[in-house]
């Protein structure tokens, strides 16, 4: 239940007993599986989830016409780690009365609109305890005269208003979610830029007639580069659209039922105890499963696309639709009301500006994941060694003697270093969210379990 929020108080002034046993920073997948988890236990708590978005939604920037997810349906999040659950997609299928049709369809990878869906439909069940609106700015450590903190002080602001509100808890979770990242400088230039996070939003509003022509680049090698490469021509059929990869070609996923072990939820364990020299060997061995690389049907749908071109016009150069390898974007320039790409050549490290100026440029280049650094940086002196390393159940690492029994801070979806490739995944979340409840609350938590 959320109790009432009170106006910002300096640290000295904080409450002595915290409003909450658990706030949860960000109320994307991560934390909605730890709120499945709970209910599932029927544990006591008074918890609450902070979350800037107006109402939950899931990559709403990818929400694309017959997108489909690269999961299993399975891998949802509750299957794994309790079947019996009221929160599995097959649970929320027969809810909606669309089991039979969906069995019907012979696939375990549903429409990624509807995975969202089911997400909602999830996240529905725990608005009581939700707090949209609201951007969290600070986690602090609240002074304890009598010993180690045993309490957090959360400091967050309306996303409407600005107001600032602040509350209390035993322990918090940060699953704030990776920050869209552009690689180069583009200062002066952000009507032209486009991450492709925001991609089916924005670019319906820059571009509002589909069928005026325009020129869009596409930056970026991997499934989203390539999904809104693939989107673009149905979506703007009049445009002419180039896709620049550093890569010498668009690359396939490896999804094979061998590889696809290494995001089985046991393997985390085997990966934490590695020692980190063995924990990079490993992901770099193993990224062709997640970065950089296009799921195999959509490369064959690509490939199709362009030989229907090449069937038309024998000379590349010609064609409206175009992959053009080898070509990293280090910076962009103005050019009029358009703008240039810088190009590195990869193969030979020659730069060199873009035969033809763009309207708009969408930047498939991944997400940083550090804002759990900025929250917690009031706490920096607090930790172990300086860096915000995690446990293997993904509590920050605090001296021993600066933080009680009992509380604490964890982190959600930015421990790929010590955690694996599946971090950041949706397919961990499941099993996951049941060991985040056993690590906070403990044997409340694993005598549910048993029961």
């Amino acid at each position: 239940m959320l109790v009432e929020v009170e106006k910002s108080t300096p640290r000295s002034q904080a409450p002595k007993q915290a409003q909450y046993d658990l706030v949860c920073i960000g109320f994307g997948p991560a934390s909605l599986a730890i709120a499945i988890a709970l209910h599932d236990r029927a544990i006591d708590a008074r918890v609450l989830y902070i979350e800037k978005q107006r109402s939950f939604i899931w990559h709403a920037g990818m929400l694309l016409p017959n997108a489909r997810m690269q999961i299993s349906f399975l891998k949802d999040l509750a299957t794994l780690r309790d079947p019996t659950s009221k929160f599995t997609f097959i649970n929320y299928l027969k809810s909606k009365n669309r089991l039979v049709a969906f069995t019907n369809l012979s696939t375990f990878l549903p429409l990624r609109e509807e995975y969202n869906d089911y997400m909602s439909w999830c996240a529905s069940h725990f608005e009581d305890d939700v707090q949209y609106g609201f951007e969290t700015t600070s986690v602090k450590a609240v002074d304890n005269e009598n010993g180690p903190v045993e309490t957090w002080q959360i400091t967050s602001k309306n996303t409407e208003t600005n107001q600032s509100n602040t509350i209390t808890a035993r322990n918090v979770v940060i699953a704030i979610g990776g920050k869209p990242k552009i690689p180069i400088a583009i200062t002066g230039l952000e009507s032209h830029i486009v991450h492709s996070s925001s991609y089916s939003v924005a670019v319906p509003q820059i571009f509002k007639a589909t069928s005026k022509p325009h020129s869009i680049a596409v930056v970026g090698g991997g499934q989203s580069s390539a999904e809104i490469f693939n989107d673009l021509q149905s979506r703007y059929p009049n445009s002419a659209v180039s896709l620049f990869t550093g890569a010498s070609a668009l690359k396939p996923s490896d999804d094979s039922p061998f590889v696809n072990e290494i995001f089985d939820p046991e393997r985390v364990d085997d990966f934490y105890h590695l020692p980190p020299s063995s924990r990079q060997q490993s992901t770099l061995s193993n990224k062709a499963t997640n970065y950089g690389v296009v799921r195999p049907e959509l490369l064959d749908r690509l490939y199709e696309s362009m030989y229907h071109q090449r069937l038309h016009e024998p000379d590349p150069r010609k064609w409206q639709f175009q992959i053009v390898p080898w070509r990293e974007v280090v910076g962009v320039e103005k050019d009029g009301e358009r703008i240039r790409l810088r190009l590195k050549n990869t193969s030979t490290g020659e730069t060199s500006i873009s035969d033809h100026p763009f309207d708009l440029a969408i930047f498939g280049t991944g997400y940083e994941r550090k804002g759990h650094e900025k929250l917690l940086e009031s706490t920096r002196g607090m930790l172990q060694g300086g860096k915000f390393s995690v446990e293997r159940d993904y509590r920050v690492k605090y001296r021993i003697d600066m933080v009680k029994e009992g509380s604490g801070v964890w982190l959600q979806g930015c421990c790929e270093d010590t955690h694996g490739l599946g971090d950041t995944l949706l397919s961990m979340l499941a099993v996951r969210g049941g060991e985040m409840v056993d690590s906070i609350f403990g044997s409340q938590a694993q005598q549910r379990a048993r029961l």
